[in-house]
């Protein structure tokens, strides 16, 4: 069993965390994407008001977290930064806007919350852009 270590397997990390970003990614787009849709409809918003900032500027926020941060994290680019405005929305989600409501309603942002905490502190592995642009830069610090 010593081939599931990641210590003497490294490329399953990165194969793993490619993985996991990309699956959380598409998962996130599926909530982000009806959103995306609701706000280029136009007409009236029925949405959640955080802070007092309107309904529109919190769809837009959301839109951007869900949607937007989604893709960068698929592609791993900018990914802590995208997980960052994820994590912040997942916590509004699940203790401001669903903080009433029974787990059930709450499992689904705490699970999506502790795989963005997880993967900030993994980072986007090797098969990312992040990666790449990392590489080049330190090929080109020579």
């Amino acid at each position: 069993m010593n081939y599931l270590n990641s210590n003497s397997n490294p490329v399953l990390k990165d194969i793993i965390l490619l993985v996991v970003r990309v699956f959380m990614g598409f998962a996130m787009l599926s909530h982000g994407y009806p959103k995306l849709q609701m706000l280029l409809e136009g007409g009236k918003i029925d949405f959640f008001d955080f802070l007092g900032l309107g309904p529109q500027i919190t769809l837009i926020l959301t839109v951007f977290a869900e949607f937007v941060c989604s893709i960068l994290l698929i592609l791993g680019l900018f990914t802590r930064v995208a997980l960052g405005f994820l994590v912040f929305t997942m916590i509004v989600a699940v203790f401001v806007v669903h903080s009433a409501d029974p787990f059930e309603k709450q499992e689904i942002g705490l699970v999506y919350l502790s795989v963005y905490l997880l993967l900030i502190v993994f980072g986007a592995g090797k098969f990312s852009v992040d990666y790449m642009i990392e590489k080049r830069k330190r090929a080109n610090d020579w």
